[in-house]
Order: C-alpha cells, then sequence, then structure tokens
C-alpha cells in the first residue's frame, strides 16, 4: 500500500507535547553540537525513542524556508494605511513580496493574498504572521501554502 506523505500547518497549543519536545531537543543539539541525544532528551523529559520516532516528522515552520514561498489569505479593513502597515511587516522581517492580489471590498472589508517568498534573511516567518494578526484591522489571518 502506497500512501502519499501529507503535510499540515498546525499552531503549537494544537499539538501533543511529546512533539513540543521534540522540537526542543533538535533545537538544543543543533546549538550544542557536544550533548548528546540522550543528554538532550533527559533535559526536556521525553525518551530518546520519542525522539528518534519523531525527529524527521517535526520541524519548526521556519526551518528550511529560505527560498520557499509563503501564500498567506487575510480579511482587512477598507482603511487608508492598513495594506500599507501590512507590507511594512513584510519588510521589517526582510521576505521579497511576490505577488499581492486585493479584492474590491465589500461592506467594509477587503479579501488578500499574498504571497511572500523567504530570503536568507528572512526573520521567523511564524512571527511575522502573528505580528500581521494582531495589527488593527486585519483579520483572520491564514497560511494557505508553503511551497
Amino acid at each position: 500500500m502506497n500512501q502519499e506523505t501529507r503535510y499540515f500547518v498546525v499552531k503549537d497549543k494544537a499539538l501533543p507535547e511529546v512533539l513540543l519536545k521534540v522540537v526542543q531537543v533538535k533545537m538544543l543539539l543543533n546549538g550544542n553540537r557536544t550533548m548528546s541525544v540522550k543528554e538532550a532528551a533527559e533535559s526536556v523529559s521525553i525518551s530518546r525513542s520519542s525522539y528518534y520516532k519523531y525527529k524527521d516528522d517535526i520541524f519548526p515552520f521556519n526551518d528550511g524556508a529560505k527560498g520557499r514561498t509563503i501564500t498567506l489569505a487575510m480579511e482587512i479593513m477598507d482603511e487608508p494605511g492598513l495594506l500599507s502597515e501590512l507590507l511594512h511587516r513584510v519588510a521589517v522581517y526582510q521576505a521579497n513580496i511576490l505577488t499581492i492580489h486585493q479584492s474590491i471590498p465589500v461592506g467594509g472589508i477587503a479579501n488578500i493574498s499574498l504571497s511572500v517568498e523567504m530570503l536568507g534573511e528572512t526573520g521567523d516567518i511564524s512571527a511575522m504572521v502573528e505580528e500581521m494578526g494582531r495589527i488593527r484591522g486585519i483579520q483572520d489571518v491564514k497560511i494557505l501554502a508553503r511551497e
């Protein structure tokens, strides 16, 4: 039976604790090349076998993302300067805007699709998306695709 691998973008609060701890172990190992897997796993209170079971199946969203494209969908209020503020967020994180599609506002709300290329100097994309969602007037920010 040949099953196709599927990927999902999931918020950290929806993940089981063991998966989050596997990510912590990976970060510890990357930051300290002399630390053993056993030491790193013990420091976050998981077994070595749990680490090995999941290590190839979970990674932070921005890991290995350089050179990739993220497509975001959002609803924004029809207010002067709001799109500019949104695009400024992308500039602060040093990502490259590839496309912007904005619908004509209906009922004071416009739909936006924004494709962003992550470069070598691009900051944490998860933080960028979170900041976008906190801008007053921007609603319902979703990651549609990661290519």
